[in-house]
């Protein structure tokens, strides 16, 4: 059984698949919000999953910070925290890469700008030259990296060398 934690990892995304890397996680999300369920049993009947895994889905959002319960028990509404509202980009980007990648047809979904209707992307922009392709992007030491972490990572291997 894969474990949920990436301890050996430095790294914020590994920190984010601990929060919202399991199956249906992301799901649960996205209907929390973009169609605005808040219920358990509009969850359980949207999604088709299992009553003992969305609950233990959901109590871990809101052990994580990223819902809130309101409510009593048989009443009760589950609603994304701003941490939880924050995942907004990062799910219309992984929508939009699997529209491109993984899609059978055409984009069951679109996203759309609330105050005009135009359509939303998920892009990666610099501040100085605007929108950038995937190649146009690179990665920088952090502050938050620890020196000892970097002393035991191998280096990065040119693509272009030929093999000896």
């Amino acid at each position: 059984m894969l474990g949920k934690t990436y301890d050996s990892q430095v790294c914020s995304i590994a920190r984010a698949l601990e929060l919202v890397g399991e199956r249906w996680s992301l799901l649960i999300v996205r209907d929390a919000l973009f169609a605005g369920v808040t219920r358990f049993s509009d969850f359980q009947h949207n999604l088709g999953i299992a009553t003992n895994v969305l609950q233990s889905r959901l109590d871990g959002f809101v052990e994580a910070g990223l819902m809130e319960r309101h409510g009593q028990s048989r009443q009760r509404d589950y609603v994304l925290t701003e941490m939880g509202r924050g995942l907004a980009p990062a799910l219309v980007a992984l929508t939009e890469w699997g529209d491109r990648w993984a899609a059978p047809g055409e984009p069951p979904i679109l996203y759309r700008h609330a105050g005009c209707a135009e359509p939303v992307h998920a892009v990666a922009r610099c501040a100085a030259h605007g929108e950038l392709a995937p190649d146009d992007i690179t990665v920088a030491i952090g502050p938050g990296m620890p020196a000892d972490y970097l002393a035991g990572r191998r280096p990065r291997r040119d693509s272009t060398a030929q093999p000896s």
